[in-house]
């Protein structure tokens, strides 16, 4: 590396003045407007206290010293209903999709539409918590799911960026199952329509893509994906069917892979771990992957798996 005799100073702000110089490609990574798009943090204090409103009971609110819940609680719907309409705004504006004079009205019904749907999605929500409690037999109590498990917290994001998405609010959906996937390892596009009863056991991994439809009574193990069969095609995919149907009452354990639009799970269908599915499976399947040959390592070098499983390697402690 060839040493400079100019003054420290006097580098930096050469490098300085180069660094600002390439801003002025007009490049869309070159735009300095910040307040064009929405905050991510203030979404992600939204999500906080939206789950204030959904399970009231379980997330503290350290700002207020009111003695009444529900003063609380309308207190907070509308704070809810200020940052949400300030965010939208920014959203509409950034998105294009309204002319400026119509932006500060479509804001303010979007989010009194989205405030509309809560009632609904804490009534989704119950049935999910419902399924959590039921199908883990480690669950030892509806709070302990409420609180500390990851899958129905994705779920719950899910549910309220799902009902932003469908109302059209652009780019927050999508910050806020990031958000979520950030902190749980699961990965549900906000586009995906999920039915009641929709369990998540302990989820990292998982991922659900956009056009994913699933039925009622769904439970999902880590690592499932839910996934399109190619994206080579790019934004000429966009809009169409790319991620498969799952119907009701069906379980997708550990590893599996089910891919492209055309794939339909059937309802009633078991789906074991490590496969991989690109075509419809009729109702009431079991799908599983055929005994794997495993290897072990002993002094002599490597031994397949004995057909007896008493002299299995494996058992001998």
């Amino acid at each position: 590396m060839q040493q400079s005799s100019l003054p420290f100073e006097t580098r930096i702000q050469a490098l300085t003045d180069r660094i600002l110089a390439d801003y002025g490609n007009e490049r869309v990574i070159d735009r300095l407007d910040m307040f064009a798009q929405p905050d991510r943090l203030v979404i992600e204090a939204l999500i906080e206290k939206l789950f204030r409103l959904v399970f009231p009971g379980y997330y503290r609110d350290y700002t207020y010293r009111i003695y009444n819940p529900k003063n609380n609680l309308s207190a907070l719907i509308e704070d809810v209903a200020f940052h949400l309409n300030r965010q939208i705004g920014i959203a509409l504006r950034g998105s294009g999709q309204v002319v400026e004079q119509g932006i500060e009205q479509a804001a303010e019904d979007l989010t009194a539409a989205f405030l509309e749907r809560l009632p609904e999605i804490r009534a989704y929500v119950e049935t999910d918590l419902q399924a959590a409690y039921d199908g883990d037999p480690a669950a030892a109590n509806k709070a302990e799911v409420i609180i500390a498990y990851p899958g129905l917290h994705a779920i719950t994001v899910n549910r309220l960026a799902h009902a932003l998405y469908q109302l059209n609010v652009p780019l927050i959906p999508r910050i806020m199952t990031e958000i979520a996937h950030s902190r749980s390892g699961i990965d549900i596009h906000p586009g995906a329509q999920i039915g009641r009863y929709f369990f998540i056991d302990h989820g990292t991994g998982i991922v659900v893509g956009e056009t994913t439809v699933i039925g009622d009574y769904v439970k999902l193990y880590q690592g499932v994906t839910l996934g399109a069969l190619s994206t080579r095609g790019g934004q000429n995919l966009r809009g169409k069917r790319r991620h498969p149907t799952i119907e009701d009452n069906v379980t997708i354990y550990a590893g599996a892979s089910i891919l492209g639009g055309d794939t339909i799970i059937g309802h009633d269908s078991v789906i074991g771990s490590n496969v991989f599915i690109t075509h419809p499976i009729a109702p009431g399947t079991r799908v599983s992957v055929k005994n794997q040959e495993l290897m072990f390592k002993s002094g002599r070098g490597y031994v397949l798996q004995p057909e007896n499983p008493e002299n299995d390697p494996a058992r001998i402690m």
